[in-house]
């Protein structure tokens, strides 16, 4: 049994077990409670332990960010998973899906669609992920009243992948956490301003920045896109295009490879994500 220290929204509840912190959701499961009330352990779908870990502190950050409708189907998309593919999943899961979806959809009502240029790859090789992205965009369609395009399930399937081998060990683990570094120091030089590196909007920044480096090293960097979306993105978002710019002209004097315009299309979206949210926190 928990006793509840403070209701977060009716998804996601902080509690008191044994104690410990811990943060625990299910759907509806603070729905009507208040501080001192207790749960009983068949009411939790998920703990979250401590609320130390970064995690933790990264899924508190998106209770204020986030509908608490996106819990609730990332939850069931979790369990779909797991239950389709015969393991659990890295808790990383939780936070990385939950905030791709609301991007997804934010994107989708802006009519923005960024086309997955290895949507074929993971359709063909990672048949059981995609057919979960599948089972996934419908949900969220449905849910949200929203219309997804067919390339979010390769997304999702592929954040699936990465929470089968979060947990591993990469031998290139230092290789990727210093080109991450070296391009998030640089965009941030180049935007000139004050970034709060503790938002949620960073770390959403961050986990693109990621992903790119991910594609970058298994030579899968999206290219022969859309060559009037890079057009329109780059008159929208001037200061962002110039960002992903700079590090356009990084990894070609440091690695002596070219970034295709659907990735400075990309990269640019979440620089001025990150810059505009970043003016309105300051």
């Amino acid at each position: 049994m928990s006793h509840i220290k403070k209701v977060l929204n009716s998804s996601v509840v902080l509690v008191e077990k044994d104690g410990k912190e811990m943060v625990v959701f299910g759907k509806g499961i603070g729905y009507g409670k208040k501080t001192g009330m207790s749960i009983e352990d068949n009411q939790v779908d998920q703990s979250f332990l401590p609320v130390e870990n970064i995690q933790t502190q990264q899924l508190l950050d998106l209770v204020d960010a986030i509908s608490p409708v996106y819990f609730d189907i990332t939850q069931e998309i979790v369990q779909y998973a797991e239950q389709y593919l015969g393991s659990p999943l890295n808790l990383s899961i939780y936070f990385t899906l939950m905030d791709h979806l609301n991007f997804a959809v934010e994107r989708a009502e802006k009519g923005i669609n960024i086309i997955n240029r290895v949507y074929w790859e993971i359709k063909s090789y990672y048949p059981k992920e995609f057919h979960i992205g599948e089972y996934a965009r419908t949900l969220v369609n449905k849910a949200l009243e929203t219309n997804l395009p067919e390339e979010e399930a390769a997304n999702i399937a592929f954040h699936l992948i990465n929470a089968q081998n979060s947990d591993n060990q990469n031998a290139d683990g230092m290789k990727y956490a210093k080109m991450v570094g070296s391009i998030v120091n640089l965009i941030r030089y180049s935007l000139n301003t004050t970034v709060n590196t503790e938002s949620i909007h960073y770390v959403r920044f961050i986990t693109h920045v990621k992903f790119f480096v991910e594609r970058f090293f298994a030579d899968e960097l999206m290219e022969k896109g859309d060559k009037e979306l890079f057009e329109q993105i780059a008159i929208l978002y001037p200061q962002a295009m110039n960002s992903a710019f700079k590090v356009k002209e990084y990894v070609g004097k440091i690695y002596d490879k070219e970034v295709p315009n659907d990735e400075l299309t990309y990269l640019a979206v979440h620089i001025n994500r990150l810059l505009n949210y970043n003016e309105l926190d300051g």
